[in-house]
């Protein structure tokens, strides 16, 4: 049976290692809860808000989110295989060693996240939000970045080869710790690219 939730509001729960499979979640809000360990395979939410949760571990692969919220959120080693975030905030959010295979991010702002080392090659990331963001690490390869906003951006050793950056912001970005090569560039972006290497461009 499929547990429905909608306009409910949670603050300092504990469903660590609950069972929330097939579940879903509509206007909800969850407050400084902890999912630690949940079972949260082909979990729908749309329109809820996490706040200052922890979800360390949580199994979530599969789910399908829309127009959520998760800020500040603890997503530590959880298992995000094939799950899709649509139009999604993320901001603030820590997603380190998550297993993020066939995972799909569309539109939003994962601004302040921390994405160190995750694998978001052939991605359509057209128009997300990543000011701030760790991409340390990062395999963007192919990725289609175009209108992206990558402002201040950590991209440290991440290989962008054969991304498309057009229209991106790329304000404060250290491009010679980038992995370039076959990157689509826009004439601004060349221009920023070829000053970071001390050439002069009148």
């Amino acid at each position: 049976m499929t547990l429905y939730y909608e306009q409910e509001e949670y603050a300092d729960r504990d469903f660590s290692s609950q069972d929330l499979r097939d579940a879903e979640f509509r206007q909800c809000t969850f407050v400084r809860c902890r999912f630690r360990g949940a079972r949260m395979e082909d979990l729908r939410t749309e329109h809820c808000q996490f706040v200052d949760c922890d979800m360390t571990g949580v199994l979530m692969n599969g789910a399908i989110h829309r127009n959520s919220a998760f800020t500040n959120c603890l997503l530590t080693g959880a298992n995000l295989f094939a799950a899709v975030f649509e139009e999604c905030k993320l901001v603030g959010s820590d997603l380190t060693e998550c297993q993020m295979n066939g995972f799909t991010i569309k539109g939003g702002d994962w601004s302040y996240t921390n994405l160190r080392h995750a694998n978001l090659s052939r991605q359509d990331l057209r128009g997300v939000r990543f000011v701030e963001s760790d991409l340390m690490e990062c395999n963007l390869e192919k990725a289609d970045l175009r209108e992206a906003d990558l402002t201040r951006a950590i991209l440290a050793k991440a290989k962008l080869v054969g991304a498309d950056l057009r229209e991106a912001r790329l304000d404060g970005v250290d491009f010679p710790s980038l992995q370039v090569k076959g990157a689509r560039m826009d004439l601004t972006q060349a221009v920023l690219f070829l000053r970071s290497y001390g050439a002069k461009v009148e």
